[in-house]
């Protein structure tokens, strides 16, 4: 018996050994159009490189982004420095909650954010994770938490990919690559948002397939470990749905329970009902906004920003002085004069210190 089990062993070792040598040699020699569930794309759409290699020499931000395309170009790290925040996106192309718990265990510590904004794009949590799983690992170092999302995902290009990836790393086969701060139609822009050059949404509006969103047990594992870690660190949190344009909102049946579920989670904001944007002016595409889509963007979140502030200030330090906080929201909120903080206002007088 102990004989049969030691040829079994060396049996698969071997096997293991002959399949990531054909990997090496297949990812080496074979052009991209047979390499279909071979996909290492170090520096590919999105910046990832640049935004993980600009992350190993930055710590102690005020607000860390993290989420799908929709954060990282959402969320311009240049227009919340010139109202005082140092932030930093970490937002990558389709990350589901999988790739934000690697990240946040990676980095959380390092960056060390006062407030993390967390974009919870309803369609990264109903996704296989693997888009985005190729480009974590040929972008950021692979390590044993990169082998435990494999046998999350368990999906052969996932599985291709990192024997590949785990190659060049361990040859140091990518040392000397440099990304490009432009590429086609995006800049990288220091603090991990990617600004596209302006343009339109004038795709035609096609009719939207209504369906239901049923998110995959894995991911929700993942994201309640991400709420888990993130209380542990004490670490305050806002999750927010980014604007997409009304087709793509309402493609959705089931739009109350998403709302529904993520307001039970932490602070919420679907900003789908509280900016108003234009479809064709404010989208390059029907999920993305352009440049000036984000400034519009930009001026609702600074609005939960500054309530979210006030009102863990109000909780926490100045209970005992209900009416003066009140009295303030209500004059910042003629001052701004803006709906969404008409509705914080009531929240706040609603009970949250009482």
């Amino acid at each position: 018996m102990k004989k049969f089990i030691t040829n079994i062993s060396l049996f698969v070792i071997f096997v293991i050994l002959v399949y990531w040598s054909l990997i090496i040699i297949w990812g080496n020699y074979m052009p991209p159009s047979f390499n279909q569930n071979l996909n290492y794309r170090i520096g590919s759409y999105g910046h990832m490189y640049s935004r993980i290699n600009e992350l190993k020499k930055t710590k102690d931000v005020d607000i860390l982004f993290l989420g799908s395309s929709h954060a990282y170009r959402g969320f311009d790290t240049r227009i919340f420095k010139n109202s005082g925040y140092r932030s930093f996106n970490l937002g990558s192309s389709g990350q589901t909650p999988i790739q934000t718990n690697i990240l946040l265990e990676r980095y959380l510590d390092t960056l060390n954010p006062k407030l993390i904004i967390y974009e919870v794009f309803p369609s990264t949590f109903s996704s296989d994770g693997v888009e985005s799983s190729v480009d974590l690992i040929a972008n950021d170092k692979i390590d044993f938490k990169t082998f435990r999302m494999a046998i999350e995902l368990n999906n052969v290009k996932t599985y291709n990919t990192l024997l590949y990836g785990y190659y060049r790393q361990l040859f140091d086969k990518d040392k000397g690559f440099e990304e490009g701060v432009l590429k086609g139609d995006d800049r990288y822009v220091p603090g991990g948002f990617v600004e596209q050059k302006l343009v339109y949404n004038n795709a035609a509006a096609a009719k939207a397939e209504m369906i239901d969103w049923t998110p995959k047990p894995y991911q929700i594992k993942a994201f309640e470990n991400i709420l888990k870690l993130i209380k542990e660190k004490q670490i305050e949190l806002i999750l927010v749905q980014s604007p997409v344009t009304r087709i793509a909102f309402k493609k959705y049946k089931n739009n109350k329970n998403i709302d529904a579920y993520f307001s039970k989670k932490a602070e919420y904001y679907n900003f789908n009902y509280l900016v108003n944007m234009n479809d064709i002016l404010n989208f390059y595409d029907e999920n993305h906004l352009n440049q000036e889509g984000v400034k519009v963007f930009k001026e609702g979140v600074r609005d939960a920003l500054y309530f979210f502030t006030f009102e863990v200030l109000c909780i926490i330090r100045v209970c005992n002085i209900l009416c003066i906080s009140i009295a303030v929201t209500a004059a910042s909120a003629q001052v701004f004069g803006r709906s969404t903080l008409l509705v914080r206002q009531e929240h706040v007088r609603g009970g949250a210190c009482v």
